[in-house]
């Protein structure tokens, strides 16, 4: 599976006023930067519109209904969004304003699009208003582990590449047993098991979304399914113990622009510690470190570290 990882590089130009999480709100307003900059029809809506198969737009937020095969489950979104994890909610002029942007399969040949987005979005402006205005920034950089700087506000040219391919790792048969591991949940992770968000985290729950990542992503983006044993991995999986835990409910508030109202989005944050046969699933969690797990992960949500 293709997949970028892109570091945006930002300066402040005015005072903002942001939540301590920012995910949402640099979510929200890509979601209109972008729409504003690859829109050709723009009295025309989505569903209807002779373009939507070609959009960038509708690639990425609204994949129209005939892209999806019959029985096949909705696709993941093909980005990330990694706000500062900076928790501050008043940032000065001339304070640094850094975040990432993942990208998965095709969405990787989107870049210069998402690059000129997010120079509409510090145009515009983000965050509570000030003074009748949104804080603006200016975009400075962009680069990627894979190639380097890959834009450049000096000269306006955006280097094509920076993106790789992403395969699941294969364990060593030679490397010694993995006994312990903790993960760290360092934004708020919101999974559902039976239908409902937990607020515990045994490790088969764990696994059982790593899969479903694993399987989501190659599905849609990749060379298809993997072919795993997943039964075999959940049932094994139950077998593993919790040995430490400072796991807790976290509710962000954040105010949705398409619905209208304040909402709360609840999720784990805190650190765990897993003791059992644990070296077969280590692929799956360094899979997951980089592309984060759960629900709502186009908001940075569900990002996470894991210690072996």
């Amino acid at each position: 599976m293709l997949f970028g990882e892109y570091h945006f590089h930002g300066v402040l130009e005015d005072e903002a006023i942001l939540p301590p999480f920012k995910g949402s709100t640099f979510r929200g307003v890509f979601g209109w930067a972008l729409k504003e900059v690859t829109c050709a029809l723009k009295r025309q809506e989505c569903p209807t519109c002779l373009l939507r198969r070609q959009c960038v737009y509708t690639r990425v937020f609204e994949p129209p209904p005939e892209a999806q095969p019959p029985g096949a489950p909705p696709p993941p979104h093909p980005f990330v969004i990694e706000p500062p994890l900076d928790a501050r909610t008043q940032l000065a002029a001339g304070d640094h304003f850094d975040f990432t942007l993942l990208l998965f399969g095709p969405a990787t040949r989107y870049l210069p699009y998402f690059v000129y987005a997010f120079q509409e979005m510090g145009k515009r402006g983000i965050g509570r208003k000030l003074n009748g205005r949104r804080a603006r920034f200016r975009l400075f950089t962009v680069s990627s582990p894979a190639a380097g700087r890959v834009y450049s506000q000096e000269d306006h040219t955006l280097i094509s590449g920076g993106s790789e391919e992403l395969h699941l790792e294969v364990p060593d048969p030679g490397a010694p047993p993995v006994r312990e591991l903790t993960l760290t949940l360092l934004t708020p992770l919101r999974l559902k098991f039976q239908n409902h968000l937990q607020a515990e985290l045994p490790f088969h729950v764990l696994v059982r979304a790593c899969l479903r990542r694993v399987s989501l992503l190659f599905t849609w983006f990749g060379e298809g399914e993997p072919r795993l044993d997943y039964k075999g991995l959940i049932a094994r999986a139950q077998e593993v113990e919790v040995v430490r835990s400072s796991l807790h409910w976290f509710d962000w508030p954040r105010y949705s622009q398409r619905q209208e109202q304040a909402m709360l989005l609840g999720g784990l944050v805190g650190a765990i510690t897993y003791q059992g046969n644990l070296g077969e699933y280590l692929p799956f969690l360094h899979f997951a470190e980089k592309v984060h797990l759960g629900k709502n992960t186009t908001f940075g949500l569900g990002k996470v570290r894991v210690s072996a």
